[in-house]
C-alpha cells in the first residue's frame, strides 16, 4: 500500500470538506488522548507537529520537562463517520516526539516500532495480527443492565444490539478497517466484531480506533459499550484472543509442509517463547485488577501455560491447517483482554516470541485434552503452570523481568510498574459488598 504524502492529506481534506482534524495518541495505559486542530493548521502540523503538555498524560513526562510534539502519521488519516459530513471531522494517529524531533521513549507506539525493528533485523518482514475483541452493551455506564439474553452465535430478534453491530461494522469499514465477522458472544449482551488480520502497527492503531468506534456508535443509540474484562459475575468475561504469525516477504515463516502438523521450527520456538515469558508479560496483556476475575478456570479464559492444536483450554491454540491455506498457519494467544494497551501488548508478545526463536527455546509437547478436567496433581505431573491469579502477583513478576525491561524501555518500565502497584494497593484495601455479606453478621 502506497504511503500517503502531505499533499495527499491536504487534498483529501479539501475534497471532503474537513474542517477539524483530531490528533490521537495513547497514554501508557492505552487510553486515547486527543486534541483538535483546524484545516488551516494542518499543513504546519504535518510539517512540524503540534506541541502539547506531556506532564498531564499518564506515564509521560515530569512537569519540568513537559514539552512534547504530536507528529501526525499521514497513513492514519480517516474521516469520523459519526460526525456531520458538512465541515467534517477527521482523525490522525500521532507519533510522540521530543522537542528535538527524536522519538519519545514514553510513546507506546514507539515501543511497538522498536519491537518490529528487532523482528526486521532477524529477517521477518511482517508480524501479522488478528485480535478478536469482545465487549458488552449495557443500558448505562453505571450498572450492568443487559440489552439481550442471547448466547454464542445466537440470532437474536431485531433489537438494538443487531443494529448496533451493523452500524459499528459500517463505521469501521468507512474508516478503512476491514471486518471479517460480527456475532453475539457467549454471555448475555456480549458481542464481537472481528477485524481482518494486518501488520502489527496498523492493527494496534485499528484496535484503539475500534474501541472508540464501538463506544461512539453505542452512545449514538443511547446505550453504553464497555471493554471491561469481567463486568458480570458468573458469566464469561471479554477477551482479546490474538492470532499471530511472522512472514518473510510473502512466505509464512510459521508453515512447514514437511512437518506432520505443518508447523515450522520457527513457529515452535515462537510458541515456546510466548509460553516461557507469559507470566512476565501478564501484567501487560491483562493490566487491570478486573482482568484477573476473567482469568479463572471454567469460563473459556485460559490460565494454564500450555499449547494445543484446536483445544481452547490452553493458553496458546494452533488452529487446524487446511491444505492450500499455508498463509493462514498461525498461533492464537488467548489470555489477552481488550482493556490492554495494544501497542505494549503486541510488543511484549513479539519480543517473547523472538526470544524463543533467537535462543532456540524448545516447545513442550502439545496438550490436546481439556486442561480444566485435570486435577491440580495431574497438571503438576505434566509440568503445567498457571498464569498469575491477581495483578499484585503479576506485577511482582514483571518487575523482575529483564525481557519486560527490554520491551518497555527505561522510561515506561518503572512508570508502568509504579502505576500497576498503586492500582493493586488501591484495590486490595477495599471492603467489597461480598465481604460484608459474608462476615459482618457472624464475626
Amino acid at each position: 500500500m502506497a504511503k500517503k504524502t502531505k499533499q495527499d492529506i491536504l487534498k483529501l481534506v479539501k475534497e471532503n470538506d474537513v474542517k477539524f482534524i483530531r490528533l490521537w495518541f495513547t497514554d501508557v495505559l492505552g487510553q486515547v488522548k486527543s486534541f483538535a486542530i483546524t484545516d488551516k493548521e494542518l499543513e504546519g502540523a504535518l510539517e512540524n507537529g503540534m506541541g502539547f503538555d506531556g506532564s498531564s498524560i499518564t506515564g509521560y513526562q515530569d512537569i519540568e520537562e513537559s514539552d512534547m510534539i504530536a507528529m501526525p502519521d499521514p497513513d492514519t488519516f480517516a474521516i469520523l463517520p459519526w460526525r456531520p459530513s458538512e465541515k467534517a471531522v477527521a482523525r490522525m494517529i500521532c507519533n510522540v516526539l521530543n522537542p528535538d524531533k527524536t522519538p519519545y521513549e514514553g510513546d507506546p507506539r514507539y515501543v511497538l516500532k522498536r519491537a518490529l525493528e528487532r523482528a526486521n533485523k532477524m529477517g521477518f518482514d511482517h508480524y501479522y495480527l488478528g485480535p478478536e475483541l469482545e465487549f458488552f452493551y449495557f443500558k448505562t455506564d453505571s450498572a450492568t443492565d443487559i440489552l439481550d439474553k442471547g448466547g454464542y452465535f445466537d440470532l437474536t430478534t431485531l433489537d438494538v444490539a443487531s443494529d448496533l453491530r451493523r452500524e459499528t461494522v459500517l463505521a469501521l469499514e468507512k474508516m478503512g478497517i476491514d471486518v471479517e465477522y460480527s456475532h453475539h458472544e457467549v454471555a448475555p449482551s456480549q458481542h464481537e466484531v472481528d477485524m481482518r488480520y494486518k501488520d502489527a502497527l496498523e492493527m494496534a492503531d485499528s484496535v484503539i480506533t475500534y474501541r472508540v468506534v464501538v463506544k461512539e456508535i453505542a452512545s449514538k443509540f443511547g446505550v453504553y459499550a464497555t471493554f471491561m474484562p469481567k463486568p458480570i459475575f458468573g458469566q464469561n468475561g471479554s477477551g482479546m484472543h490474538t492470532h499471530q504469525s511472522l512472514f518473510k516477504g510473502s512466505k509464512n515463516a510459521f508453515f512447514d509442509a514437511k512437518a506432520d502438523d505443518s508447523l515450522s521450527d520457527t513457529a515452535r520456538c515462537f510458541i515456546a517463547g510466548l509460553l516461557k515469558h507469559s507470566k512476565e508479560i501478564c501484567s501487560i496483556f491483562a493490566q487491570t485488577t478486573n482482568s484477573y476475575k476473567r482469568l479463572v478456570p471454567g469460563y473459556e479464559a485460559p490460565v494454564y501455560i500450555a499449547w494445543s492444536r484446536r483445544n481452547r483450554s490452553a493458553l496458546i491454540r494452533v488452529p487446524l491447517y487446511y491444505p492450500g491455506k499455508e498463509k493462514a498457519t498461525r498461533c492464537e494467544f488467548r489470555a489477552c483482554d481488550p482493556a490492554c494497551n495494544p501497542y505494549l501488548a503486541f510488543a511484549a508478545m513479539l519480543h517473547a516470541g523472538l526470544d524463543g526463536i533467537e535462543k532456540k527455546y524448545k516447545a513442550p509437547k502439545p496438550m490436546d485434552q481439556n486442561l480444566y478436567h485435570l486435577t491440580d496433581e495431574e497438571r503438576k505431573e505434566k509440568g503445567i503452570e498457571t498464569l498469575p491469579d491477581n495483578l499484585g502477583h503479576a506485577i511482582a513478576i514483571t518487575e523482575s523481568s529483564e525481557l519486560v525491561k527490554k520491551v518497555l524501555g527505561k522510561h515506561i518500565f518503572p512508570r508502568f510498574v509504579e502505576l500497576k502497584k498503586k492500582e493493586w494497593d488501591e484495590y486490595r484495601i477495599q471492603v467489597p459488598q461480598h465481604e460484608l455479606d459474608k462476615y459482618l453478621s457472624i464475626l
